[in-house]
């Protein structure tokens, strides 16, 4: 009896260890999966959030492409109407300064005033012509002021341009049809200091107009007026 009794024991010991280690075995197994189950639907999620990243990423950089086109073309757009205004601007200065060259307009502006005056003494009667101002000492005088960047000219008042003539009619001169007695003040828009030397570099202009027994006066003025040419039969 005490032998059947210990094998009892022994029985009973060997069942509650078997017991117990299957039910470690099932609440293993069990948490195993509940965490694989945890973890499949995490790296599920993971995925998904990593494929809704990527396609943010290439619709943001699809974006930014087009607003890098789109702001080209606005480049673009800005610098043609920059370009056309910029044109404008110059027909509009160039236009300006092709009425102010034929007389068209009224100018104003520093320069100098060139006068023109017959000898007054003349030694010989006979010779009087050689002593008086001719058109060809007005002429190189508007000439010589043309080509030192002379704006705007007049003589005597009158506004001259690219078309306008210039003749001797017996002791008077004739500007575009217009008679003018000596003497003759040309006045002339454009830096003083660039006029003025070009009048009296040596052996230039007021030199030979000199020896030709011109009395010659140039000075320079802070404002010369000009009113614009108000004839039409040279238009």
């Amino acid at each position: 009896m005490k032998k059947i009794r210990g094998n009892d024991v022994i029985l009973s010991f060997v069942c509650l260890v078997l017991g117990f280690m299957l039910s470690f075995s099932y609440q293993y197994t069990k948490d195993q999966a509940t965490k694989r189950n945890i973890t499949d639907r995490q790296w599920q999620k993971e995925y998904e959030y990593r494929q809704m990243l990527i396609h943010a990423q290439k619709e943001n950089r699809k974006l930014k492409e087009e607003l890098m086109k789109k702001q080209e073309k606005v480049r673009q757009i800005e610098t043609s109407l920059a370009n056309k205004k910029a044109a404008y601007v110059d027909l509009v200065k160039e236009a300006e300064q092709l009425r102010m060259y034929v007389g068209k307009v009224k100018v104003k502006g520093k320069g100098v005033e060139v006068t023109l005056a017959d000898a007054s003494y003349i030694p010989n009667e006979q010779n009087a012509t050689n002593y008086i101002v001719h058109e060809q000492h007005v002429f190189a005088v508007v000439h010589e002021l043309l080509i030192s960047g002379a704006e705007a000219i007049a003589i005597n008042g009158q506004r001259i341009s690219h078309r306008s003539y210039i003749v001797c009619n017996g002791p008077v001169i004739e500007v575009d049809g217009v008679q003018h007695a000596a003497p003759f003040v040309i006045s002339a828009i454009g830096d003083p200091n660039v006029l003025t030397s070009a009048l009296n570099i040596a052996g230039g202009v007021k030199d030979q107009l000199v020896n030709d027994h011109v009395v010659v006066k140039i000075a320079s003025k802070e404002e010369i007026v000009l009113e614009p040419i108000f004839r039409t039969n040279h238009d």
